[in-house]
């Protein structure tokens, strides 16, 4: 019987000690948990949060952005003096695509945003060019039967394939520019066609600014005495009614090149 209850001693002790060991060790990963949790947690910090294409967040909608193009849809979207979408603009994996369809002349291809004007504003796109390709983003556009594109009174953002376009582009004509009214300091962040870009435009009267690839490529004062005397010489010359309005249609070209548009988003100022 003693001999029984000294090895049930034994048995007793020895799980114990086993659940001594077993918490000494839960004791020693909880300890070192926190801190490869704060680790972890300060490896995330500064980590932007993923934004799906062709939507907003809702700190975006909260202050006051929309979507000009939801991925699915051309919804707003028509000719340039038309009703509908012309046939050479297609929606493609969620992309806005011009086909290039036009064979490189400046008229009939270009579609504008109808359902809204806007006039001091801050716009934002994603695009890519096919190589050798040109394109633009216009904005202040009037319809009217006697202007046959949107460059006649639109203000112009240039897209177009600064490394491997086929022509020597003069500095008002490269990516980035104020078309042949500020030139573009694109320096570092110009990238090879098909590859994607962002873009911005902020209007404002009190300043305006043109953005790519998070540098600002122009800065300009509208209607200031610098801006009138480019806005009333050069190749405006010949259109007496650029920048005719103060507000209007946002703009974008089909010049006979392959061109995706996405993340059209914009707000008013």
């Amino acid at each position: 019987m003693l001999e029984i209850q000294s090895e049930t001693l034994n048995q007793i002790n020895k799980m114990k000690n086993s659940k001594i060991a077993f918490l000494a060790i839960l004791v020693i990963a909880w300890s070192c948990g926190p801190k490869a949790s704060e680790d972890s947690m300060e490896e995330l910090v500064g980590v932007e949060a993923i934004v799906p294409d062709n939507s907003l967040t809702e700190d975006e909608k909260s202050d006051g952005w929309m979507l000009l193009f939801d991925g699915q849809s051309a919804d707003g979207w028509r000719a340039f003096n038309g009703d509908t979408l012309p046939s050479n603009w297609i929606i493609e994996e969620g992309v806005l695509k011009g086909l290039g369809a036009t064979g490189g002349s400046d008229f009939g291809g270009d579609i504008v945003f109808g359902p809204m004007e806007f006039e001091e504003f801050e716009m934002e796109f994603t695009w890519k060019i096919s190589p050798g390709g040109n394109s633009g983003v216009f904005y202040h556009v009037v319809e009217d039967p006697k202007y046959k594109a949107p460059y006649y009174t639109g203000p112009e953002y240039q897209v177009i394939d600064q490394l491997g376009f086929p022509e020597p582009l003069e500095a008002w004509q490269s990516l980035g520019a104020d078309y042949a009214m500020t030139e573009p300091d694109y320096e570092g962040v110009v990238k090879p066609a098909g590859e994607w870009n962002t873009s911005k435009i902020i209007f404002s009267e009190v300043g305006s600014s043109y953005w790519l690839n998070g540098k600002q490529t122009v800065s300009f004062v509208p209607y200031s005495e610098d801006w009138m005397a480019k806005r009333n010489s050069g190749k405006w010359n010949d259109f007496p009614d650029y920048k005719i309005a103060r507000k209007g249609l946002i703009a974008l070209q089909d010049h006979g090149d392959p061109v995706w548009f996405k993340n059209i988003k914009i707000k008013k100022l």
